[in-house]
């Protein structure tokens, strides 16, 4: 018995196969956002435990649906918070006409049609060939996973682009009393079935609708070579373009890949509804549609055309770029390669024009990033990620700077069996610790120094079975808080969504999730970039620029609102590469006592 559905011992043996295989990340997802039912009673003791879950219906194609969307039922069919009680197919989807009947439904457009095809099925044989991905649109067959559930079968009334459900198939969905509905296939859905439900139709839309409305999901941007690829989360209306917005994120667009980019948009996405509505079950309605009123309460313009499928041209000009690319690509990885450098400026205070700083680079064996310091004895270490190619793992060194600027060949300080970097160094009780990312090892590790700098030995574990990135630790208000990405889908990027958790010692194995969480989910500012530091009387978080490739610049973020139920942020200022004309990016910052370092990637020739 699996929350009060029964699985057949078959069920049960292949979904425990595939989580292992697939290294399904439930378990980041639920230390995420774990018992937050218990952390709202330890904020407010009023808050009831016995609320009853959600009634969730879907409105699909077929049984047969991305792997994806099977990863988004599973998390809800786990969950404590809502349950799937209805099933709505589309019969119509089931007599969809062949290829070969829209052949002949269409015979004068037969030679667009052929050329149409091949165009898409070379450029898709050449990315899917190049592209390193985990493909969000395998079909997986959901029919197990739901099988108690009740389906109806509807015949939608379809105008245009738009599908009507009719009213006797209203009045058999009525009976069900479904508070959400999903809306997974059908087209554009208008009429009364979004009235139905108690909180909405709930709809994934694959792109920002502030940039592109229309479609193909995630075309344009790869064609234009947009930077960002936005993704909602709406609640749909009779109004075609006036969805109430649930949430919005924004991903790196990865334009030398549309698979790729798509891939690990949808990877992302698919956490979208499982957060939000664990978020309507924990805080009832009253809270969660104030927010979404606060959220939606401006009036928004959209003056971009309306985007339709590419024509036969678009398509042929994608595959010959792509063609081209492919071959300059492997022209230019035999002459040159990429490599992180350092970046140092000693001065009285911080120092803020980037061109003023010295580079300082590695041999062309390994590469030097993520530079964290301490100011001792008149003199600053400063802990690195050193990545030796050969190795294929990064390691932990120390590189000693004196106060004129000077520095010495970094040494290893710390290293594992498994990848190391970002050491995030801090001083607490007159000990230093180290929190070096170990998200290879699906763990935050705490080290202590017991002989600075050189040796460091693990003092505490601070989370298991999670994928956490760039771990950054802050005091403040009487707390400790830690900032860090977190990865909850095999497959998603580790750039677009930050967390945060907090507990009241920094050796802590009981970090609790914070309400808002993922506090930020913006490629362009989410990642951590540096020691949030005190500035004028405001405090500021360092964040990396992935749009446009990864590390590609840095920002200056206030912290607005930091406490137990409340964050926010606004970036102030930017750094990118543009100072020096071989960087190609540039991605930490940190500063102590008139000395202030970085790293930019810079291209480098590799015979000469």
């Amino acid at each position: 018995m699996i929350r009060g559905f029964e699985f057949p011992s078959d069920e049960i043996d292949r979904r425990v196969a595939r989580y292992k295989k697939t290294e399904h990340c439930l378990r980041a997802e639920s230390i995420v956002a774990s018992s937050q039912v218990k952390v709202d009673q330890e904020l407010d003791p009023q808050v009831s435990t016995t609320r009853t879950r959600l009634r969730i219906g879907l409105l699909m194609e077929s049984m047969k649906v991305p792997i994806w969307v099977r990863e988004l039922l599973e998390r809800i069919h786990d969950s404590d918070y809502a349950r799937v009680e209805l099933v709505v197919l589309n019969a119509s989807a089931a007599t969809t006409p062949s290829f070969l009947g829209k052949l002949r439904a269409r015979w004068r457009q037969l030679p667009s049609i052929i050329i149409r095809r091949v165009l898409w099925g070379l450029y898709n044989a050449i990315d899917r060939r190049r592209a390193e991905y985990r493909d969000a649109f395998t079909p997986a067959e959901c029919g197990p996973l739901l099988w108690q559930v009740p389906r109806i079968e509807v015949t939608p009334l379809s105008k245009g682009f738009s599908d009507y459900i009719i009213e006797p198939d209203l009045d058999a969905i009525r009976a069900y009393q479904i508070d959400v509905f999903l809306r997974l296939g059908f087209q554009t859905l208008r009429g009364k079935i979004l009235t139905l439900p108690q909180y909405g139709v709930w709809s994934h839309y694959p792109g920002d609708n502030l940039l592109n409305r229309g479609g193909p999901a995630g075309f344009w941007e790869v064609f234009y070579r947009w930077p960002e690829t936005g993704s909602i989360l709406q609640i749909l209306t009779d109004d075609l373009d006036g969805g109430r917005l649930i949430c919005r994120s924004v991903s790196c667009t990865d334009a030398t890949s549309l698979i790729r980019s798509k891939s690990r948009m949808y990877w992302k996405t698919l956490s979208f509804v499982p957060r939000k509505l664990e978020e309507l079950h924990r805080d009832g309605p009253g809270d969660f549609f104030r927010r979404l009123d606060e959220l939606n309460r401006h009036p928004v313009l959209y003056s971009n055309r309306l985007f339709t499928a590419p024509s036969n041209w678009v398509l042929l000009r994608l595959l010959v770029r792509t063609i081209w690319e492919k071959l300059r690509s492997m022209a230019r990885d035999r002459l040159f390669f990429d490599q992180w450098i350092l970046l140092l400026r000693s001065s009285h205070g911080l120092s803020t024009s980037m061109w003023r700083f010295k580079q300082v680079i590695p041999p062309k064996d390994r590469f030097w990033a993520d530079p964290h310091l301490v100011h001792r004895g008149g003199k600053y270490y400063v802990f690195v990620e050193e990545y030796i190619y050969r190795r294929r793992r990064g390691r932990i060194s120390c590189m000693e700077v004196n106060s004129d600027g000077a520095w010495q060949q970094p040494y290893p300080v710390l290293e594992r069996d498994y990848h190391l970097s970002y050491p995030f160094v801090f001083e607490y009780g007159d000990r230093f610790y180290m929190l070096p990312e170990t998200s290879a090892r699906r763990t935050v590790e705490l080290y202590e120094s017991v002989d600075f700098p050189g040796k460091w030995e693990l003092r505490a574990i601070l989370m298991e079975g999670v994928k956490a990135f760039d771990s950054t630790l802050l005091f403040h208000g009487g707390r400790w808080w830690l900032f860090c990405n977190v990865v909850t889908a095999a497959g998603a990027s580790s750039w677009d969504e930050l967390f945060l958790f907090h507990a009241d010692s920094p050796f802590s194995s009981s970090w609790q999730p914070h309400p808002m969480n993922p506090i930020v989910s913006d490629a362009s500012c989410a990642r951590p970039a540096g020691k949030l530091f005190e500035y004028g009387g405001c405090l500021y978080r360092p964040s990396q620029n992935c749009t446009t490739r990864y590390g590609y610049g840095f920002n200056i973020s206030e912290v607005c609102v930091l406490n137990e139920r409340e964050y926010s942020e606004r970036v102030v200022t930017s750094a990118y590469p543009n100072w020096d004309r071989h960087l190609l990016g540039t991605h930490s910052f940190n500063f102590a006592d008139g000395l202030t370092v970085g790293d930019a990637l810079r291209r480098r020739r590799r015979w000469f």
